[in-house]
């Protein structure tokens, strides 16, 4: 492989010929060959972002030469897109205050740039010119809130979006589809599916909601904060000058924090937003396995839904059908509870004026946004919207419960509707046979009273 040489305050190092970084990132994928995550795309596009915006900021406030910045905005504009991908190859087990990747980004735009530059007076040095004014100790936390904010828009929420509108599709469709409820996994009262999916489609519109409410604390941006909090080494005006054009670039109202020391050292508001993708994760956790309890069978278990058969599901049962989604989904759930532990707990280290946990809590609240954002659509890609009723089975099932005997509370109490409940169970009997038996009313009284379809919605008469 070809090298080049560059320098760092630490001397030369050789970097591959072929990529644009430098030698700090060189020296950081030599000091920390610890595992395979790397740092997600995602902020490394932020990141650009970020960079465009300080240095329109600086040649706007005279500290930056205009060629120079519009330099770097091409560069940052060429990551943005994606085109350069493949010269950022730093892990996430390295610096807790992500030095090194701000420094990666630092080189590959002044290398790229300088590129770009040839035959001009001006050449991009990457710490006077690409991170004029900032400092990583807030370039790192405002990228964090940049990438936060994109994903939870662009990602997540179309995907709670869009399986919430397949429920709501179910909801009317099963409408009047009456069913056997069930509490602690035992027969309750009648309801109909369309009711039960509501339950779900609820859950979802609700997490619409939080979701987009805690984004509103990822607004605030740490840019301007520089080494401590205090700016040091920046204008006045930077930092909102900086997020003003963030704000532009995203279309996302982000401005700059009105204090820079807790920005640095404290992320409570990735704390909060992982806790709404949390509980989205612990409600699609609940529909899923709602759905696959449902689904089960096709003959030993409840099945009272059919989903669609995507794979076979056995190496040596022929035939046989899983719930794969579901099982997918609850993972996906699981692993986000997960990593909010991990968030929680990295947060909570915020030492002095910084927190050096930075790179671990990004890189599972981008995981969280990401696993959830692929799980919740291909569930309902794959699985929701070819959920189906059994007819048959759901009628002799709501047919055959015991709790049906509710219905009989008001007319002749408690202990008696009990007892006709109990004798049925005992005697293997219908709720029917055992009422007549019992002596306590008529055929004519029990047919009118025990009537699942009215006992889907009881107080009609009473709102009309």
């Amino acid at each position: 492989m070809s090298k080049r040489i560059e320098k760092d305050t630490l001397g030369e190092i050789a970097v591959p010929a072929d990529k644009y970084w430098g030698a700090q990132t060189q020296r950081s994928l030599q000091n920390f060959e610890i595992g395979e995550e790397k740092m997600p795309p995602l902020l490394i596009k932020s990141f650009a972002i970020l960079k465009k915006a300080a240095a329109r900021a600086n040649a706007d406030l005279g500290l930056l030469e205009e060629e120079k910045a519009n330099v770097i905005a091409d560069v940052a504009d060429l990551i943005i897109a994606g085109e350069l991908n493949d010269h950022f190859p730093l892990v996430v087990w390295q610096t807790g205050s992500g030095t090194q990747s701000n420094m990666n980004v630092n080189e590959v735009i002044a290398f790229k740039g300088n590129q770009l530059l040839e035959g001009s007076e001006h050449t991009l040095h990457p710490n006077d010119d690409v991170n004029k004014s900032q400092s990583s100790n807030d370039t790192f936390p405002t990228a964090m809130h940049i990438a936060s904010v994109l994903t939870m828009t662009n990602d997540v929420l179309p995907a709670v979006e869009a399986l919430k509108e397949t429920l709501a599709e179910k909801e009317e469709a099963f409408k009047d589809v009456v069913k056997i409820g069930r509490t602690h996994l035992q027969d309750a009262t009648p309801l109909t599916l369309g009711q039960e999916i509501s339950g779900w489609r609820s859950m979802l519109e609700k997490n619409l909601t939080i979701i987009a409410e805690s984004k509103v604390h990822l607004f605030e941006l740490a840019i301007g904060g520089t080494a401590v909090g205090t700016g040091i080494n920046t204008h006045p005006e930077f930092g909102a000058r900086v997020a003003e054009q963030i704000a532009k670039e995203t279309n996302q109202p982000f401005v700059a924090s009105d204090n820079f020391f807790h920005a640095l050292t404290s992320h409570q508001p990735i704390v909060y937003a992982h806790g709404a993708l949390k509980a989205l994760a612990a409600d699609a956790h609940k529909i899923a396995n709602d759905v696959r309890l449902l689904a089960s069978g096709p003959r030993s278990g409840i099945g009272e839904l059919t989903i669609p058969a995507n794979e076979p599901g056995s190496s040596i049962m022929p035939g046989k059908v899983n719930p794969t989604q579901s099982e997918a989904l609850t993972m996906v759930a699981l692993q986000v509870m997960g990593n909010d532990a991990a968030i929680g707990m990295a947060a909570s280290q915020g030492h002095f004026e910084l927190n050096v946990y930075k790179p671990l809590i990004i890189y599972n609240f981008l995981q969280s946004s990401r696993l959830l954002t692929d799980g919740l659509t291909s569930f309902n890609k794959n699985c929701a919207v070819g959920i189906e009723p059994i007819h048959e089975n759901i009628q002799q099932l709501v047919q055959n419960s015991l709790m049906l005997v509710t219905a009989l509370n008001p007319h002749i109490g408690y202990e008696k509707a009990a007892a006709i409940a109990k004798a049925a169970h005992q005697n293997g009997t219908t709720l029917k046979e055992e009422a007549m038996n019992s002596g306590f009313l008529t055929e004519e009284e029990f047919e009118e009273y025990v009537n699942p379809s009215a006992m889907v919605y009881p107080n009609v008469k009473a709102r009309k």
